[in-house]
């Protein structure tokens, strides 16, 4: 079995297609989504339906936190048994109910937008460790990985961090407040998104890797990455096209 974390994906279904025929996912391996699944990008239902042919797992980005909040489906807690039961019918709603933080639209038809909002709600919470993915195993040293969104609030684990500091990238409080990922010195590897780069950030301590964002900007015409912590592997396929600016 093998553990393939990957990138947001921000409705880039066909790209999310084309990484899966290059993972070659086997019966038994697994997909987890860091967040950001929908927004900004051509086609949220085109995702939803790759994540669900394959059985991926996917956490809360701000994205979806923001969507669930305003439709009163927020776990509210960051540990798994915060979660709120799952609604299955909803009244009428509209593009509107579903844009993600910052009021950021989906691209999705009007009548499949129960489908979407019923789908969000199998999410995993704010973090997954490895220990809650099925037959999931260690780095190739051994150490214990997890993946959040956005980081982790500074000096705490991911069970311990605010939500705030998990679907957003806490900063330090030191001078000209970097990054929580550039203090961090492990030992657990963490798998994050939320900040588009070029190519995935890694961040090293003592010659191991300890972080690593994998939010290489498929959205903004970058490419879609995904990473195997088992195998300490990269795949990408790039953006068919730039779908939205940055900013």
């Amino acid at each position: 079995m093998t553990s393939w974390v990957v990138g947001d994906i921000h409705g880039c279904a066909r790209e999310l297609e084309q990484l899966f025929e290059r993972l070659e996912l086997g019966a038994q391996d697994r997909l987890i989504s860091v967040g950001d699944l929908f927004h900004r990008g051509p086609d949220a239902c085109g995702v939803m339906e790759l994540l669900e042919q394959v059985g991926g797992l996917f956490i809360l980005g701000n994205h979806e936190h923001a969507v669930l909040e305003r439709c009163g489906l927020s776990p509210g807690l960051v540990a798994s048994d915060g979660q709120v039961l799952k609604r299955t019918t909803f009244p009428s709603l509209s593009s509107d109910d579903l844009a993600g933080d910052g009021r950021r639209a989906i691209t999705a038809a009007v009548s499949r937008l129960p489908e979407l909002l019923h789908f969000l709600q199998s999410h995993s919470g704010y973090y997954l460790e490895h220990e809650g993915v099925p037959s999931a195993g260690t780095t190739p040293d051994g150490r214990s990985w997890c993946v959040v969104h956005a980081g982790r609030t500074p000096g705490r684990e991911a069970s311990e961090s605010s939500i705030d500091d998990l679907i957003y990238p806490a900063r330090l409080a030191v001078r000209r407040r970097p990054f929580w990922f550039q203090g961090y010195t492990g030992p657990k590897l963490v798998l994050y998104g939320h900040l588009p780069e070029g190519e995935p950030r890694q961040t090293f301590h003592d010659g191991k890797l300890v972080a690593l964002g994998l939010d290489t900007g498929c959205v903004y015409g970058g490419k879609l990455t995904a990473y195997s912590p088992e195998l300490d592997r990269f795949e990408s396929v790039p953006a068919r096209k730039r779908y939205a600016q940055f900013h």
